[in-house]
């Protein structure tokens, strides 16, 4: 919001008054009684004011000094200064804005500090109280009766007017200070959701690399320390894709771990390496294999291209799967399934051996299996088969050009 010099002035006295809330009122009330005794000095030429001047001048002091109150009693100062305007009419003075600038003054405290509806009942009864009073005053018989009416009916409809002016201020003040505040919060609220779902997410892929690598390693070294001796050439083979494995990983926890550094300056041959995807599933297959883990791959439907988040998706949940096949089942058989339909991509991964007890039901795989395809709109369910082993089954949702069928044309 551009705050303009009228607008600082405005916000430096509101400060001010709150802070000398007194002082200020009684400042206010000073003023107001010396106008409304000078206006009741004042008369119609050719006329005598009236003989009354110390009823007059105890009237108008009552009327002023209820008027310190009107922050705390803003209907009973109207109540007085009506009441005291009434009577200093009846008594023969001339209805002048002077005269009347006690009471003007309450009316406008009042529309600015209470709601419409007691605004218009006490604006309207102090409106036909001085009115029928001017109507009825000896000083004003020189005057039509539209000028009598005429006079107090604008007079007493300005501060009205005024105070719901001040009101309204207010209000849209507050309304605007109040969306501020609602569009900072929402921002810092995004920001975190943000930053947590980063967090979320370079979290998973750690896991996910950290998780399959050292499962494979662990694996590779195991199965060469037991054929070292009976099995040489097959132990260097095997010793030989643990590098493989040690480099890989090294490689993936440097791309993973580059997220956090990457400040969108980084290309070439020093950026970061391309994600992996189902393009890589023959090497992740052989490295299994070479751990001990028999798989079996097999596609049904024409492959379709998939986007790169579908398609570092899939890799990642057969990557999640083989590894807790290998961790936890029995059995060293495993079969991928990937069938492409029309708009999914379905993958299973089952094995049919059962799982290791004190395993079950351990770490995050599932989790973060789960996430990621809820993060691309896809749907995963993992659990025993019936006819036993255990299953992992997903289904991803194929980017819209890849649901075209051969043969159609896109409407």
């Amino acid at each position: 919001m551009i705050l303009t010099p009228e607008r600082r002035y405005a916000d430096r006295l509101g400060e001010f008054t709150d802070r000398h809330a007194f002082l200020v009122d009684l400042t206010t009330v000073l003023a107001l009684m010396g106008c409304a005794a000078y206006g009741g000095s004042l008369t119609l030429p050719g006329t005598n004011p009236p003989d009354r001047d110390e009823a007059a001048t105890v009237l108008m002091v009552v009327s002023c000094l209820a008027l310190l109150k009107h922050r705390a009693y803003p209907r009973t100062g109207v109540v007085v200064t009506t009441l005291c305007t009434v009577v200093a009419v009846a008594f023969g003075y001339l209805i002048t804005p002077l005269l009347l600038a006690p009471v003007m003054a309450a009316l406008y405290w009042l529309a600015a500090s209470t709601d419409a509806r007691t605004t218009r009942a006490y604006g309207v009864t102090t409106l036909v109280a001085v009115i029928v009073a001017a109507v009825f005053a000896d000083s004003m018989n020189h005057l039509s009766l539209l000028l009598r009416t005429i006079g107090p009916f604008f007079w007493l409809m300005l501060p009205l007017a005024a105070g719901q002016g001040t009101q309204a201020r207010r209000a849209h003040l507050a309304s605007v200070q109040a969306r501020a505040e609602h569009a900072e919060r929402t921002r810092e609220e995004e920001a975190r959701l943000r930053v947590t779902e980063e967090r979320v997410r370079i979290a998973r892929e750690l896991h996910d690399v950290v998780a399959h690598h050292m499962a494979l390693a662990n694996a590779q070294a195991g199965t060469a320390a037991h054929l070292a001796r009976t099995h040489p050439e097959q132990t260097r083979k095997i010793l030989t894709d643990l590098t493989g494995t040690t480099s890989s990983a090294l490689r993936e926890l440097k791309a993973a771990l580059g997220l956090l550094r990457d400040d969108g300056e980084t290309s070439g041959p020093a950026g970061l390496e391309p994600s992996p995807g189902l393009s890589r599933l023959p090497e992740l297959v052989s490295a299994f294999e070479s751990a001990g883990l028999r798989v079996t791959v097999t596609t049904d439907g024409e492959p379709q291209p998939l986007s790169p988040g579908v398609d570092l998706t899939a890799y990642r949940i057969v990557q999640e799967a083989l590894t807790n096949v290998s961790k936890h089942a029995a059995d060293d058989d495993a079969h991928v399934r990937l069938a492409y339909t029309g708009s999914r991509l379905l993958i299973t991964v089952t094995n049919e051996g059962a799982g290791r007890p004190e395993a079950t039901g351990r770490g995050f795989g599932l989790v973060g299996m789960r996430e990621r395809a809820r993060s691309i709109g896809g749907e995963l369910c993992a659990g025993p088969r019936p006819q036993g082993g255990f299953e992992v089954a997903t289904a991803l949702p194929l980017p819209p050009a890849a649901r075209l069928v051969e043969g159609t044309t896109p409407a």
